[in-house]
């Protein structure tokens, strides 16, 4: 079993954790291939998954939990298995996410029999997280513990089930702000006559460039747009006048609140609309894929009216404003990634006179 799973975390692609820890609360079943010790008993307990260490293995404590009975006695006794693993994540596919794990633990038991005793093991396992929301997960996995008790190899296995809980989402690298090259003039001599008489330098401008000017840098020369004023991230037509513009707004987590960037982001827009009151606009909401189509949908309009409001609350009149939510329909990038989930969570802005 532990060269099977070996080759598949050696053979697999690597997968991302989209935030800084995650608490799992797990239940399940143990079993010991040696029938003169314990009976099959039940597993309680956690898992703590640590992700923000920059790696492809994440480090993850297990404390677990069981109360077993003897085969062939009445005696029961506590055990305690305490393990530090390596865990490996593969690319989420859809709601999916298999892993694979091993590492090294302890175990305690507070009535020795058969001559078992307090003792090292090593584990490996394998599993999936299914996503049932935003940051919650089924959890499923099977663990093989192994043990050296009483001059013999043993074996648990362990077969479990839980809830995981993701937290501390991480935050989003700042795009680099790019810089123009500011070139200084080119400072020439002339060379000294062959009198060798002194000669005062003559300074030469470098060649200046002209260049069509483009103020509001939408991609239409000064000289030939109609709207110079137009707020940055609007898409125009060949005249320059905007036809629409994307916000990618930080949202929270199943939430519509917009944070102070956001109002900022907002606001350039707002004092576009304000002095071209000719324009009626309409706001549309749009989310990722995660949760259900319905839930989605409810989100994306939920976020949609936030945006309106805000437009109201900075002047423009309510009678040119309208929204609407589309839900995860039309995404801009794939949902199978967390750069592309933030990407397709957006809200856009139509005009029309």
């Amino acid at each position: 079993m532990k060269k099977i799973l070996l080759s598949v975390f050696l053979a697999a692609a690597l997968g991302a954790s989209e935030y800084n820890y995650e608490v799992s609360a797990m239940g399940g079943q143990a079993s010991s291939n040696n029938a003169q010790e314990l009976k099959d008993h039940n597993v309680y307990g956690a898992e703590i998954q640590f992700n923000d260490f920059g790696t492809a293995l994440k480090p993850e404590l297990s404390i677990l939990y069981s109360n077993a009975d003897y085969n062939g006695k009445n005696d029961d006794t506590n055990i305690f298995r305490t393990s530090l693993n390596g865990v490996y994540e593969f690319q989420k596919s859809n709601l999916i996410t298999p892993f694979v794990k091993m590492g090294v633990g302890y175990e305690t038991m507070s009535n020795h029999q058969f001559d078992n005793h307090n003792s090292a093991f090593g584990d490996a396992g394998a599993g999936v997280k299914i996503s049932l929301a935003e940051q919650i997960a089924l959890k499923l996995e099977v663990i093989d513990m192994l043990k050296f008790n009483n001059f013999n190899w043993d074996n648990n296995l362990l077969l479990m089930a839980g809830l995981n809980f993701a937290f501390g989402e991480k935050e989003q690298p700042l795009a680099p702000i790019a810089t123009t090259p500011v070139v200084a003039p080119v400072v020439a001599q002339a060379a000294p006559k062959p009198e060798a008489k002194p000669v005062i330098p003559v300074i030469a401008a470098a060649p200046i460039a002209i260049t069509p000017i483009d103020s509001d840098k939408d991609g239409v020369f000064d000289s030939q747009d109609k709207c110079p004023n137009t707020p940055t991230g609007f898409k125009v037509d060949a005249e320059g006048c905007p036809v629409k513009a994307t916000l990618h707004l930080h949202f929270a987590s199943d939430s519509n609140q917009i944070d102070s960037t956001g109002r900022s982001e907002i606001n350039g827009y707002s004092q576009f609309l304000k002095e071209n009151p000719a324009y009626k606009v309409t706001v549309i909401g749009y989310t990722d894929s995660t949760a259900s189509e319905e839930h989605n949908q409810k989100l994306s309009q939920r976020r949609a009216e936030a945006v309106k409001k805000t437009f109201i609350e900075q002047g423009v009149a309510e009678d040119r404003l309208t929204s609407m939510g589309e839900g995860e329909k039309f995404p801009i990038a794939t949902n199978m990634t967390k750069e592309g989930r933030l990407e397709n969570r957006r809200i856009e802005i139509e005009l029309c006179k």
